[in-house]
């Protein structure tokens, strides 16, 4: 077994040089008994918006200071030793920067060994060791938690994860071996795969405690003090701290292996065997079920050197860069001094999605939102929907009482378009046609203020089109969200030829502040997503028209790696929905989109495909398949040459948006992708995936990207 004491880490060093150093505060604290518990505080001493993070001179001085604390407790000083973080943060895991700067495989390993020194270190002090998770706790900031004898949380704490699998990565210090343990082999693969892959799903507080990765949950306003007075009654044996997922001999033998084969399974239908990370992830935990934690360890370390010098964690650090960086700082946002300040909001239309708007609008501005329709029925069933939203928000506890009454009162309906006189920021969400979008606009205008904005929502429509017959065309701009409205991170802001400075500034100020990422986009058919998004699903349909079955389909553009099959992304948007993209799309560009009239016959039935229980499509109704098999074809493409056409037909679409000039740079395309599709970090985004598939060099003869974010370099 390894010898971590034994390694030198000193070639490390040159990765401390601009690291910002998270340090190990130390202090003692006398309990009510009168044992002494050694509080260590890591504190990267900026404010909250920068979370501690752990490099190498980090890691190195916590070390330093476990040691100096484990001879104190063989002096008989101290009787245990808490961790904890500065304000609303323990730990964000190692800085990733730092780990992508890493040269070859020997300091690829050292990265891991060091951890694992460190952090291991907390079970072998001689005296129980306490992790007070106090906030925020991902990656290495969690195994921290992990390594330690207890852990409590504060239930107020922003987010739990080992989110390492979702950036192509395993965690590597100690999660892979210690959590299965802890919490049993079916709750692992939820917190170390599935969470992950599920757009990097983190846990909260309650679920965290209730899964048994922490053994007890306080209050924030008591929360430190709660946690010492829990420690010593821990230490002075008044509180047994029982484990009740901790898995026994049987689970081991029976459940663990069934688990992972089922997982295994569950990872084959989604992603295809192309992304790496899952499956080493998958590999670990299925070894956690025996052997020594040393051996965990030195598992871990050999899988994330692997990983840390491997393609994918290349891409994805491509996209995460483009998600933490980019995403901030959107190419092309006029000055946000130019912005019109919003203090109200009005909305055009009171249906699903209007209503969906309208609550965001509330929750983030906290502004007065009113929303119209044609009657006042439709009025009323879109604001009982928004007040029934805040009341499940409140009884989630994510608004408190006085908050969900605020909300309420701030929104409004009518059918008198004069109250939206002093709106400064009006949005449609109204059917999808021009002149319907026209007239709604055209009546409102007449009663706004010169200088308020207008934005539309639409999905694909031409927005200067829709703005043609404004008095005043150059305050319309394009806002288009995704859905689910809540959820999903993107805004596509569309720019026409007559859009001015201050509308553009002002969407991006909006979005800024409706917590979204607005990227700048030309006014050209179907923007960036939806346009490469018809581009998927006509291909999928091409298939299916040619003869090819439905599950076969599916199963040919798993390995894009896209959180859904084509047929079950056109199910979640909707059939009526897609079929309209598709017409936009072939209307637009007849020689390279495929649409077929079956879709606007699918669109009319109440079911059209089959899932099993994962949601994955297996087929079609038996009311669906009667209408696809009467314009079936008997010439079945083999998955191979399905996939090799939709790769060629994406890298023909981006190429031609970049020629175009329907996004600045191709960055924004892949950013628009990861954030409003969902398209997996472990790609980098689609470009840097086409390239590393050979699609660009078959469709331009060239590359999007340089062999580095290729991801195709030898190291």
């Amino acid at each position: 077994m390894t010898n971590y004491d034994a390694i030198d880490f000193s070639s490390l060093d040159a990765f401390a040089d601009d690291e910002v150093i998270t340090h190990s505060l130390v202090r003692d604290i006398r309990l009510a008994s009168g044992k002494v518990l050694a509080l260590v505080t890591l504190d990267n001493g900026r404010d909250h918006t920068r979370p501690n993070t752990l490099g190498p001179a980090t890691l190195k001085e916590l070390g330093e200071t476990l040691d100096a604390l484990k001879a104190r407790a063989a002096a008989g000083e101290i009787q245990a030793v808490g961790i904890t973080g500065k304000q609303y943060i323990l730990a964000a895991g190692a800085d990733l920067s730092d780990v992508a700067r890493v040269p070859n495989a020997e300091v690829a390993l050292l990265i891991g060994q060091l951890g694992h020194k460190v952090l291991g270190s907390l079970s072998d002090l001689g005296v129980p060791s306490f992790a007070f998770v106090n906030g925020l706790a991902l990656g290495g900031g969690l195994e921290i938690a992990l390594n330690s004898t207890y852990r409590t949380v504060d239930a107020s704490a922003a987010a739990i994860a080992l989110p390492e699998v979702f950036l192509g990565l395993i965690p590597g210090w100690g999660g892979a071996y210690l959590l299965p343990n802890l919490i049993g082999i079916e709750n692992a693969l939820e917190v170390v795969v599935s969470n992950p892959l599920k757009q990097n799903r983190m846990l909260k507080p309650q679920q965290a405690f209730d899964l048994g990765i922490m053994d007890a949950i306080f209050p924030a306003a008591t929360y430190l003090e709660s946690s010492l007075s829990w420690a010593d009654s821990v230490l002075s044996g008044k509180t047994k701290v029982v484990r009740k997922n901790e898995p026994g001999k049987i689970e081991r033998l029976t459940k663990w292996p069934i688990a992972i084969k089922m997982a295994r399974g569950m990872l084959e239908s989604k992603l295809g065997t192309v992304p790496k990370s899952p499956y080493m992830a998958l590999e670990l935990l299925s070894d956690a079920k025996s052997g020594t934690k040393a051996e965990g360890f030195e598992r871990e370390d050999v899988a994330l050197t692997e990983l840390i010098t491997g393609d994918q964690f290349a891409a994805s650090m491509y996209a995460f860069d483009l998600v933490q960086k980019r995403a901030k700082r959107p190419v092309g946002a006029p000055d946000k001094a130019l912005a019109k300040k919003v203090t109200k909001v009005g909305i055009i239309g009171a249906g699903l999605m209007a209503s969906q708007f309208a609550l965001l609008f509330v929750r983030k501005l906290q502004v007065p939102v009113i929303i119209t329709d044609l009657d006042q029925a439709r009025v009323d069933k879109g604001v009982a929907y928004i007040h029934s939203e805040i009341g499940k928000l409140q009884e989630k506890g994510r608004l408190d009482g006085d908050t969900a009454n605020k909300l309420r009162a701030l929104v409004h309906g009518t059918t008198d378009k004069s109250e939206f006189a002093d709106c400064d920021f009006v949005i449609e969400a109204v059917f999808e046609e021009v002149g319907v979008k026209q007239q709604v606009f055209g009546d409102i205008e007449k009663v706004i203020a010169e200088d308020a904005i207008l934005a539309t929502n639409t999905s694909s429509l031409s927005v200067e089109e829709i703005g043609s017959k404004l008095a005043h065309p150059e305050r319309l701009v394009g806002f288009h969200f995704f859905n689910p409205v809540a959820v999903m991170p993107l805004i596509e802001i569309v720019k026409t030829p007559q859009t001015n400075d201050a509308a553009l500034s002002t969407a991006f100020v909006v979005a800024k502040n409706l917590g979204k990422n607005g990227v700048l986009t030309a006014d050209a058919p179907g923007f960036v997503v939806n346009r490469l998004l018809a581009k998927v699903m006509g291909e999928a349909a091409r298939a299916v028209y040619e003869g090819t079955p439905i599950d076969k389909v599916e199963k040919a553009f798993a390995p894009l790696g896209l959180p859904m099959g084509p047929f079950q992304l056109i199910d979640l948007v909707g059939w009526k929905v897609a079929a309209h993209v598709q017409d936009t799309m072939v209307r637009a560009f007849p020689d390279r989109f495929y649409a077929n009239d079956n879709f606007h016959k699918l669109a009319e039935l109440d079911t059209v495909v089959e899932k099993d229980k994962g949601g994955r499509v297996v087929g079609f109704t038996k009311a669906a398949e009667k209408i696809v098999k009467s314009a079936v074809g008997n010439t079945p493409a083999d998955e191979a040459t399905i996939l090799q056409r939709v790769q060629d037909g994406l890298t023909l679409e981006i190429k031609l948006m970049l020629d175009e000039g329907v996004v600045p740079e191709v960055e924004d395309i892949d950013l628009c992708l990861i954030l409003g599709a969902g398209w997996p970090f472990i790609d980098g985004g689609a470009s840097p995936y086409l390239d590393r598939e050979g699609a660009s060099q078959r469709v331009f003869g060239g590359s999007f990207h340089d062999p580095m974010i290729r991801g195709i370099a030898h190291r």
